[in-house]
């Protein structure tokens, strides 16, 4: 679950040995986990509640799960991603097996697939499809030289252009320029010691020095040392993640002359016109120093080590659609060394992936027509959404931190959020792009560059609010706040998240606190920086600013005291987002169950009452094992706590879930009355 600033990952969690298992197709009245939603028998009775709610929800699970050793992480996101990505390899093996007329989606699929799973063909082209991009890095002799190749959507550089709606003005977009240039995750990769950043430091050199001796660089090693040398460098002008986090600091409007004054060591309108940009006038920055710094490197540093860098990220970043020697290398870093993965996936897996990033809305298409929900369950869908909806206004109306100035801009927020539910209403125009078989070099770069210049091509037009930002094939959901829309895929629209068969109670507590974090990201840290039409603006009066603020640094510090790998703990203030979505999601979710009993009594189902099978379908949907060195890249670069602390940190803010479990004091999870953040 994620803000869409622009949309960051929601979680993906998957499976073997002791799987989370794929829903049953076969007896749609019947839950597909338990007898009433939720798995009971993985379990952990030994373990109380308020001691580790998380272990009590998931505990035989979690005792008896394993990895696969093509995975960083299993759970159940991943389980559903498992059997989302085997019903997407039916639909493209099928549209590879059968004729296809030509120029049509299906025929771009099924020879996007036929050429990833040609492997020999792959072998026999080498390294030809990259070579007259070396010539060009290798004949490169100026700065200028450089910024033109580094302009191109295919290549890599100290800035990155994106195309997106305007926050001074949504209806419109603008063109962001932000920090980029790094082969490793980000900053604390280049300069933390200890705790094996020494090692994938190490890692990556190894990585540099191959990819040179592979594409026929001269003295490898020494280049390899040049590279992570310059890198470094770029490294420190990055901002650290959560300070990416801030929409106002990462909000900088400016003109051209404005951006020359900022980074007068670029020729701006070099690479904007390179970049198919040249009738920019306005662009908005993002992280202003990191910017400035970046591109002053290309003055202070020779050109002739920033074409070995371009030569480098080039490869990389082609490594998967070249020969194989290249893509083992490529795993041995950014999946072995870096996460832990034991083995590459299966490559028909490798290939599904691949189309669902290029062609993600055509195969869709051919998803949603096979596997979408039937309409009478995506009108239990819809309800809960709008049920939702109710629980929140009524929430917004008793908030005592909030004063009425305040709550009637919130309200009226609230009031135009924009629920889309499945897929989108108008799918992709993919006729531009050329597919063609036996030519997967080729086909990865026009797809890279048919979706850059979709956007180039968009900018002077109105914004399109009808477009989406994840395929409908994603097990995902996203808030946009410059759209206020909030976005629940098809894919995620099945159990345990989503179960029209499943007890009221764990519906509420699995998807509906999912639409609950996704309506809180519109009323997160930096959420709540855009008002209803999606302009940033400041609606908050002071005094309801200062108890807002205040509530929040005390959910930073809860989550500042989780360490899963000590001295590695979560970083609150990079959390905070997702965190307020999880907190304000559940309370969201639970008013709006108590509201859906219409003051009524559920029942109590295998003797469990109906608050506890809320709160533990929630706990549920967060059953996850991670490897060690995925869990040290999380802790610093995702803006998600790690799934033990989503399944029992919200919980422990919560009355109602002290009440339904009996936890009081001298539990590890309480939490004195006090002591409890309440935001939404």
């Amino acid at each position: 679950m994620t803000t869409r600033l622009r949309a960051l990952p929601l979680l993906a969690l998957l499976a073997a040995c002791r799987a989370t298992p794929a829903p049953p197709a076969a007896d749609a009245a019947k839950p597909a986990f338990g007898t009433f939603g939720i798995d009971t028998a993985n379990m952990d009775f030994t373990v109380a509640p308020g001691d580790d709610f998380h272990a009590y929800v998931n505990g035989k699970w979690i005792a008896t799960a394993t990895i696969p050793p093509d995975k960083a992480r299993y759970g159940v996101f991943d389980a559903l991603g498992d059997q989302t990505e085997r019903n997407l390899r039916l639909l493209v093996e099928e549209a590879a097996g059968a004729p296809q007329s030509p120029g049509s989606v299906t025929q771009k699929v099924a020879d996007f697939y036929r050429s990833w799973m040609d492997e020999q063909a792959i072998e026999q082209r080498g390294l030809s499809p990259l070579e007259p991009d070396l010539r060009a890095i290798a004949s490169a002799a100026t700065k200028a030289d450089l910024l033109a190749l580094m302009a191109r959507p295919d290549f890599t550089g100290p800035v990155s252009f994106t195309i997106e709606p305007d926050p001074a003005d949504a209806s419109k977009y603008v063109v962001f320029i932000g920090q980029a240039g790094l082969g490793m995750p980000n900053r604390d990769y280049y300069l933390r010691t200890g705790d094996r950043f020494d090692a994938y430091r190490s890692a990556y050199r190894t990585y540099l020095a191959r990819t040179f001796e592979l594409i026929g660089q001269p003295a490898p090693a020494t280049s390899a040392d040049e590279v992570l040398a310059l890198e470094t460098k770029l490294a420190t002008e990055h901002w650290s993640p959560d300070r990416q986090r801030d929409v106002r600091a990462t909000t900088n409007p400016m003109d051209r002359a404005g951006l020359a004054a900022l980074a007068p060591a670029i020729q701006w309108p070099t690479i904007l016109a390179a970049a198919g940009l040249e009738a920019v006038q306005r662009v908005v920055v993002r992280e202003t120093t990191a910017v400035r710094g970046g591109v002053a490197l290309l003055s202070t540093e020779s050109v002739d080590v920033w074409k070995k860098y371009l030569a480098f990220h080039l490869a990389n970043s082609y490594a998967s659609y070249l020969p194989k020697a290249l893509d083992d290398a490529s795993f041995a870093f950014h999946e072995r060394a870096l996460r832990g993965i034991e083995v590459p996936r299966e490559r028909w897996k490798r290939g599904v992936s691949l189309l669902d990033r290029q062609l993600g809305e055509g195969i869709g298409e051919l998803y949603v027509a096979k596997h979408f929900l039937p309409p009478d369950h995506k009108d239990k869908m819809d309800a809960l959404v709008a049920n939702l909806r109710t629980a929140v206004g009524a929430r917004l109306k008793t908030l005592a931190w909030m004063d009425d100035t305040t709550r009637a801009e919130a309200l009226k927020k609230l009031a135009t959020f924009d629920p889309r539910v499945g897929y989108p209403a108008k799918w992709r125009d993919y006729r531009a792009l050329a597919i063609h078989p036996g030519t997967l070099f080729e086909n990865v770069r026009h797809a890279r560059r048919f979706h850059w210049d979709r956007q180039v091509a968009r900018f002077p037009k109105p914004v399109d609010r009808g477009e989406w930002g994840m395929t409908p094939q994603t097990v995902n959901a996203y808030y946009d706040p410059t759209m206020n829309q909030i976005t629940f895929p098809a894919a995620i629209l099945q159990p345990p998240f989503f179960d029209p068969s499943a007890d009221p109670a764990v519906n509420y507590g699995a998807i509906g606190a999912v639409i609950g974090h996704e309506m809180g990201h519109g009323f997160d840290d930096q959420g709540r920086e855009y008002d209803e039409t999606g302009r940033i603006r400041n609606w908050w009066t002071p005094d309801t600013n200062a108890r807002f603020l205040e509530q929040t640094k005390r959910l930073v510090a809860q989550y500042n005291a989780f360490c899963p790998l000590p001295p590695l703990c979560v970083n609150g203030q990079l959390t905070l987002g997702e965190n307020i979505g999880d907190l304000g999601g559940l309370e969201m979710a639970y008013t709006a169950y108590r509201l859906s009993l219409n003051g009524g009594t559920a029942p109590v189902l295998e003797g469990f009452s109906g608050d506890q099978r809320f709160f533990m379908a929630h706990a549920q949907l967060w059953r996850a094992i991670l490897r060690e060195d995925a869990q040290r890249n999380r802790l610093l670069t995702d803006p998600h706590a790690p799934p033990e602390a989503r399944g029992s940190y919200p919980e422990r803010n919560m009355d109602a879930w002290y009440a339904a479990f009996g936890v009081k004091e001298g539990h590890r999870l309480y939490l004195k009355p006090e002591d409890r953040v309440r935001i939404w």
